[in-house]
């Protein structure tokens, strides 16, 4: 098995260029929304650098961290001493007679660096310091993984899953330049993400249902749209889920429908008439945009286009009326084509559009933004 970062010599993984999946990877991340605009257009501006980039980025916060200390925690301990702190292990004290030698086992809570963050933090740096190409920033990476653990810092096996935890839980308390060095964090693990050798496939991936790295285009693209397109007065929806409007059924069709759950939803109000605001279902898929039809002609897939109809159509009558002008788009990725079509289907303006992962950064980002502009 290798890695994104090991396979980034032979410029490609299956067919798109290693420079854009690390755009992907970057649009995905908490860090690209965490960061201000001038700092993502520089991360932008150079796909290629992007392992650099984060690891300078993480190893600035790590060492502004340091100079202040890292955040401590808290972690449960049980031990054998000369004076009661926390509970007393009443169990453990009386079976070896702990009492007779004044001693006592008690459990309590103590303050510490050697936190999951902090754990994570330095599991990073070790990982971008095998990624990064420039020999000064690889020692400073290690150097600062180094300090850390001589601080008490342990080691951190399964650091990637822990990292997108701490960064999704809503408990803990963490300021802005933690949340930013966590995410920095995360994304240096993301950017070595499991991947088969290159192949015939639009992307390889490995065990899709183990690792979120399938849905790496879909996150992407939303997380693209949370960062961009809310300082542009949207509001972005990432998974909305919607019921179906029925009427009346046998009495166990309801536990039976299946859930509809859109990719990403863009609302954008009118302040003076709430009616003539804009909502855009936009559905991502990570397949071709045609399919063979049945006369052997190239078409849009069927599945696909009853799929937004059910979303657009299926909300009509909730009450609120922006579902009754709503628009979908059918966003597909492609390699070195562009689809952009429109159709009115009963109302509902369709879009079937591409974004060309084989192109430039400049190109990606006005074929993502065209989606929400009003005219095709």
């Amino acid at each position: 098995m290798t890695t994104v970062a090991e396979t980034a010599d032979a410029g490609f993984i299956g067919r798109i260029p290693i420079r854009n999946i690390w755009l992907l990877l970057l649009y995905a991340s908490q860090l690209y929304q965490e960061l201000p605009e001038a700092r993502r257009v520089a991360l932008e501006e150079a796909p290629d650098d992007i392992p650099e980039l984060v690891a300078e980025l993480l190893a600035d916060a790590v060492q502004r961290r340091m100079r202040r200390n890292l955040t401590v925690g808290y972690r449960r301990r049980s031990d054998v001493l000369n004076r009661v702190r926390g509970r007393i292990d009443l169990l453990r004290t009386e079976r070896a007679r702990l009492l007779q030698h004044g001693q006592v086992a008690c459990t309590f809570d103590e303050l510490t660096i050697d936190t999951p963050r902090n754990r994570c933090v330095r599991e990073a740096l070790l990982l971008l310091a095998r990624i990064v190409r420039r020999e000064p920033l690889e020692r400073r990476c290690r150097e600062l993984a180094a300090r850390m653990a001589l601080a008490g810092v342990r080691d951190e096996p399964d650091a990637r899953r822990i990292s997108g935890q701490i960064l999704s839980s809503s408990s803990g308390w963490m300021d802005a330049e933690e949340r930013g060095m966590l995410a920095a964090a995360r994304l240096a693990f993301d950017l070595a993400f499991p991947t088969e050798a290159a192949g015939n496939a639009l992307l390889a991936m490995a065990d899709r249902d183990a690792n979120p790295g399938w849905k790496l285009y879909e996150y992407a693209v939303a997380g693209f749209y949370e960062a961009v397109l809310r300082d542009r007065g949207w509001n972005v929806r990432h998974g909305q889920h919607m019921s179906w409007r029925l009427e009346e059924g046998s009495p166990s069709v309801r536990d039976l429908m299946p859930q509809m759950i859109t990719d990403i939803t863009l609302e954008r109000s009118n302040v003076a008439n709430a009616g003539n605001g804009q909502r855009i279902v936009i559905d991502t898929k990570f397949t071709s945009i045609l399919s063979a039809g049945q006369h052997g002609n190239q078409t849009f897939k069927s599945g696909n286009i009853y799929q937004m109809y059910a979303y657009l159509r299926s909300q009509e009558d909730t009450g609120d009326p922006l579902w009754r002008t709503a628009n979908g788009v059918l966003l597909y990725p492609s390699l070195g084509v562009d689809y952009d079509e429109a159709a009115i289907i009963q109302g509902h303006r369709v879009r079937f559009a591409t974004v060309d992962l084989a192109t430039d950064t400049p190109n990606i980002r006005q074929q993502l933004l065209r989606i929400a502009d009003e005219e095709p």
